[in-house]
């Protein structure tokens, strides 16, 4: 358990529970706002299909980060779940920053903080998530995650992005947040 969250749960489970987290790296950060979960039976996921040395990371312990590059342009922050051998995981797509705000203005060269994390490659500028977190514990600094205080309202919806199983419902994301990277239409809750 980290955060009062079980990693070792399926990544859908895993995803709707971080919703309302707060997510620091080296004290910067905010609430996390939107996730999706992925998992080794879902074509769209790095784990299906079994470890490769990029995704083996994915198969390890959970409650560990996974960290790659889309499209060889941006880094992608995960958390791993299920089961050591079974490859999950929970991509953070977006974060409403609340803490380090002036530093992510400076990594990210903007001021609109809107933007400084709607997306998971703005979030890991803002954070300066690189693959050296790769594998690293998400109980350990310089990851700090608190739960959140309320029950956030979350809505669900499909995960976008993706071409392959893109109409699985495993985007989560807080109703009504101004932060998400894109908004949830028809999303149920």
């Amino acid at each position: 358990m980290i955060c009062g969250i079980d990693f070792t749960r399926n990544a859908h489970h895993v995803a709707r529970r971080l919703i309302g987290t707060t997510l620091l790296i080296g004290g910067v950060g905010g609430v996390i706002v939107e996730t999706e979960a992925y998992d080794e039976a879902d074509e769209a996921s790095h784990a299906f299909g079994g470890p490769r040395p990029r995704s083996a990371a994915l198969f390890g312990p959970p409650g560990r980060a996974y960290i790659y590059r889309s499209y060889g342009l941006h880094w992608c922050l995960n958390f791993v779940c299920r089961e050591e051998g079974h490859g999950a995981g929970v991509l953070i797509r977006a974060i409403e920053p609340t803490t380090g705000i002036a530093k992510m203005i400076a990594r990210r060269g903007l001021d609109n903080p809107r933007l400084l994390c709607s997306g998971p490659g703005r979030l890991c500028e803002a954070l300066a998530v690189t693959d050296a977190l790769l594998g690293k514990r998400l109980d350990r600094p310089p990851f700090r995650l608190v739960p959140s205080e309320i029950k956030p309202v979350v809505a669900v919806g499909v995960r976008i992005g993706i071409t392959k199983a893109a109409s699985t419902p495993w985007r989560f994301g807080l109703r009504g947040s101004r932060f998400l990277s894109k908004p949830f239409p028809g999303a149920s809750g």
